[in-house]
Order: C-alpha cells, then sequence, then structure tokens
C-alpha cells in the first residue's frame, strides 16, 4: 500500500508559517547511505499535552482588545482544527510578577482559612481560562503553580524577595492548596495538577519563596500530600522542583528517594533558563522511571523581541531536546503579553508567542507561535515517542505516532545552509529539503 507524507512548513524569509506544503511519497527503499531512520516499534513516554499559562497579566490584555480579536486568539491557541490545539496549561496561586500586583486569598493571620476566597481571580483569569475551554474539543488539563504564600506566612514578612514557609504554618499553608482546587472546581474548573512551589532555588525581586531539596521533600510527605488525601483530592497531580534543568536530577533524587513522600509526587517539573542541560533529563527518567518530567515554564526574557527569528528556534531547540529526553508535556509562559512585554509588577519584562498592541487593537504572532505549533498541531495527547536514528550534523529531529497510527516527524535546521535528507521509515524512503532557518513537520497517512 502507498503511503504518504503531508508536510507543513515555517521558514524564515519566506511566507510559510505553519504552511500545507503537499505531500510526499515514500517509495520503495533503493540504494541509500545516509537517512533519518524512523522506528514505530521502539516507543518512549506518552504525552500529555502542549499549551501556555493562564497568567492575570495575560489575561488583561486579553480583555483589552476588541471581540475580534479575543475571538481570533482563542482560536489560534485552542482550536483543534486550525489552531495550535493547546491542551495542557499553567496558572498561578495567589499572584506572580505577571500579576497586576501582589495579592493572596485570605485575611491576615487567619489561620484557620476562613475567609479564603477567589474574588480575584474571577476579573480576569476564571474568565479567560472558561472562554478557552468553550474552543477546545478537548479537555485542557490545569496545573497551578504557587510563587508565594501569604506574607504572614513567611520568614521574611513580605510575598517577595524569598524567605521561607514558617513551620507553624506549613499545614495551614497544604490546606491552602486543597481550598483552592475546591474553589475552583467550584468555578467549573477543574485543577488536574499542581507544582510545591515555582522556582523554589530563587529569591526573586517578585514573589518568591525558598526550599531547600529536604524542606520541599518534607512538605510533600508530612503536609501536601496526606492533606490532599484528607481532603480528597488524591488525584490531583504533584509535581516538585518546577525550577531549572541544571539541579533538577539533584533535587529529585533527594526527593524521589524517599518512598512515603515520593508516593504523593507524579512528576518533576523544569524549566530552560540554566541552559540545555538535557541530560538530567534522561538521569531523572533512569534512575526513576515511574515518574513523569514536564517542561512547566519558559520565555524569552529581557522584553519583546518582536520579529526576533531566533526566539522560534530556541523554542524548537528546547522542545526537540526536551522531548528526546524523555518529558511528557511542554507548558511555554504567559499567553499573551503587551508591545513592552508585561504588565508585570516589578518590571520583569518577557516575550510572549503573541505580542498585543492593547492600544491600537492589534495583534502579532511571533516566530515562537509557529513553533510551538509544528509540536502541538500534530503531536496529539496519548502518542508515543518513537525511535529514530540522525545523521544529518544541522538537523534536530523528534518522531512520534499518534494514536490514531499516524506517524509524526519534525525537522528543525537552525543552520545557514539548506540540507538535502532522506527519510527511511519501514524501508521505504522519501526525499526531502531542509531549508536554512526552518522547521518542518511530515505527518504519514
Amino acid at each position: 500500500m502507498k503511503r504518504e507524507f503531508k508536510v507543513y512548513l515555517t521558514a524564515r524569509d519566506t511566507d510559510d508559517r505553519l504552511t500545507f506544503k503537499g505531500t510526499k511519497s515514500l517509495e520503495l527503499n533503493e540504494t541509500c547511505d545516509k537517512a533519518i531512520e524512523v522506528f514505530e516499534d521502539e516507543t518512549f513516554q506518552t504525552i500529555e499535552g502542549f499549551g501556555g499559562a493562564f497568567t492575570e497579566a495575560a489575561a488583561y490584555n486579553f480583555y483589552k482588545l476588541g471581540e475580534q480579536n479575543r475571538k481570533e486568539i482563542l482560536k489560534a491557541y485552542f482550536s483543534d482544527e486550525d489552531g495550535n490545539g493547546y491542551n495542557l496549561c499553567r496558572t498561578h496561586i495567589n499572584s506572580c510578577d505577571f500579576s497586576l500586583g501582589n495579592y493572596d486569598y485570605v485575611e491576615e493571620y487567619d489561620v484557620e482559612l476562613n475567609s479564603f476566597n477567589i474574588e480575584r481571580e474571577r476579573k480576569y483569569v476564571i474568565p479567560f481560562i472558561k472562554e478557552a475551554k468553550d474552543v477546545s474539543k478537548e479537555e485542557i488539563r490545569i496545573f497551578s503553580s504557587p510563587w508565594s504564600p501569604p506574607a504572614w506566612m513567611k520568614t521574611n514578612g513580605e510575598m517577595n524577595n524569598g524567605g521561607k514557609l514558617k513551620d507553624e504554618y506549613k499545614d495551614a499553608w497544604a490546606l491552602y492548596f486543597a481550598k483552592y482546587i475546591k474553589a475552583m472546581k467550584q468555578e467549573g474548573i477543574d485543577i488536574w495538577g499542581i507544582t510545591v512551589q515555582n522556582e523554589p532555588e530563587a529569591t526573586q525581586v517578585w514573589d518568591s519563596c525558598r526550599y531547600t531539596a529536604e524542606e520541599e521533600r518534607d512538605f510533600v510527605k508530612y503536609h501536601l500530600g496526606p492533606t490532599l488525601c484528607k481532603e480528597g483530592l488524591e488525584d490531583i497531580k504533584v509535581i516538585v522542583w518546577d525550577h531549572n534543568r541544571d539541579l533538577l536530577y539533584e533535587r529529585a533524587k533527594v526527593i524521589l528517594s524517599d518512598k512515603e513522600a515520593s508516593k504523593y509526587i507524579w512528576g518533576v517539573g523544569f524549566h530552560w533558563y540554566s541552559g540545555d542541560q538535557f541530560k538530567n533529563l534522561e538521569k531523572t527518567h533512569r534512575d526513576f522511571p515511574d515518574k513523569k518530567l514536564l517542561f512547566t515554564e519558559g520565555c524569552q526574557e529581557g522584553g519583546v523581541k518582536l520579529g526576533d527569528w531566533n526566539v522560534g528556534e530556541r523554542y524548537g531547540h528546547n522542545i526537540i531536546g526536551d522531548l528526546n529526553n524523555h518529558t511528557v508535556g511542554w507548558v511555554d509562559w504567559n499567553l499573551i503579553l503587551d508591545t513592552q512585554g508585561g504588565p508585570n509588577h516589578v518590571g520583569n519584562y518577557c516575550d510572549a508567542p503573541i505580542i498585543v498592541d492593547t492600544q491600537n487593537d492589534k495583534v502579532y504572532y511571533q516566530s515562537s507561535y509557529y513553533y510551538i505549533g509544528h509540536f502541538s498541531r500534530f503531536i496529539k495527547r496519548g502518542a508515543k515517542r518513537i525511535g529514530f536514528v540522525n545523521p544529518y550534523e544541522n538537523l534536530e529531529v523528534t518522531a512520534f505516532k499518534n494514536l490514531d497510527g499516524k506517524v509524526v516527524v519534525i525537522v528543525m535546521n537552525k543552520s545557514d545552509e539548506d540540507v538535502d535528507f532522506n527519510l527511511n521509515l519501514n524501508d521505504k524512503f522519501v526525499k526531502c529539503n531542509s531549508i536554512k532557518h526552518s522547521i518542518m513537520t511530515l505527518i504519514m497517512e
């Protein structure tokens, strides 16, 4: 039976942006001394999904746009048919730097949490999530991360500038998670998972809180895990670390080696801000194969780089490197930022795949939007990574097989030269060309 590949292309110096370029036929293999070889029967991790973060800043920007642009953005991110098909997203518990200011959900020193109220989220974040859910045909799984407990629970008495959770409030803080999850459910939003703490190794001038590996382990072991179980929330996915790849293995080893802590933990989250260090993903998977690896945050720092192609290539390189090292999901940072890269209540401006000019009601799609789409549109939830061999120095490759049997191969070329390559699948091959500074997705029907 004849098998064909559909080809989609995004390339610098062209008008191609996730553009369908037609089909290519696989032919019986002739003598071919060099090819990307794909092995359908060699399988690895199962994919949970792709997405971005519903921050207060993103939602605030969204609601400053006109109705037509709001509909366009929802379709661009969440449509399964002609959008990026996002189905795994993040939001924050209490404020983060991409909030309009510091806030929490309780009155000061209310240890019993009787005043707990997520009214703040009803203004921007919750409506944004609900509108996204209405567009997506697939369940959007949401995980939530705290940047800081309320100031009165911390050693430094403020939400910003690090500090630690006081011992006497650990039970209250664990219950805080449970109350948040239940409050969101009352709003019609099921929380799929939580991370214990965003970037626990960093003292930031914005909302932050530090944990050593041992402190994070013991908080899960003695407080968070038991509290979630007691509150009937044992199915919530608990994710530790939620910081950079550089220390991922060391932190995971301390926490996951403890069986009593480990039994509550679904997986390990990580960010990209320390560099590649993909080997730490491989080491963590090797030693703890029953735990999942999830990319929970990454963005281009330093404000908006409008039209910068290198940003998209940074995304493509990181997604491929993470996926090829057992990562089950990949979640970008802010869904939408303004032309400055905010709002951000401490001026920590960043870039995003969609930038909006809220004054003039304009929308700009960055290279990162298209690069993410080459993965999120075609690698479906439930897909398995499959084996491959890539002999081409200037090409970065990953390969997956969806539940419907379709094989997805992604080829990225960051170099300044076009690369002719062969793709070999089941002793059949197709000749292809990867043009300079491009990413292509090939889907075998």
